[in-house]
């Protein structure tokens, strides 16, 4: 047992900063979680929305998948309830019938704009104990550990 103190107690500052960053992650999305439950909803499900709605509304379901990472199996499953609620519409591609596209409904477009100013205010207001300039600091520290 005490050899595995050197990869749990005896951490090296990257990685202390890594499970802190993880954890401070986690703290986030539950906030943000808090607020979707508060109204019925699922953060999962309304990121889906989000991401049609940043791509222009519409786009296929395997740059779906790769935007909020699931295989492309899972997406089929993910967009069901969604489609069912008419929150989004699956047809086939204008470009190619072979693909299927995913488009953002009124409905849900409605509910993105009924309920997304209220869970920015949620994360705006955590991400507002940062100074401006921190704010940039954090930003431009997460870039250089992205691939």
């Amino acid at each position: 047992m005490d050899d595995l103190q050197k990869y749990t107690a005896e951490q090296p500052p990257g990685v202390h900063a890594f499970f802190a960053l993880v954890e401070t992650t986690a703290d986030l999305i539950a906030a943000s979680e808090r607020y979707w439950q508060s109204h019925g909803l699922n953060g999962a499900r309304i990121r889906i929305l989000v991401e049609i709605a940043k791509a222009g509304g519409s786009l296929l379901p395997s740059a779906l998948a790769e935007r909020i990472g699931v295989t492309k199996a899972n997406i089929s499953v993910l967009l069901v309830p969604l489609a069912n609620e008419d929150l989004v519409r699956i047809d086939g591609d204008p470009h190619d019938g072979r693909k299927r596209r995913v488009t953002l409904t009124e409905a849900g477009e409605r509910l993105l704009r009924d309920k997304l100013p209220g869970n920015r205010e949620v994360i705006g207001r955590r991400m507002d104990r940062l100074s401006e300039a921190e704010t940039r600091q954090l930003q431009g520290l997460l870039a250089k550990l992205k691939d």
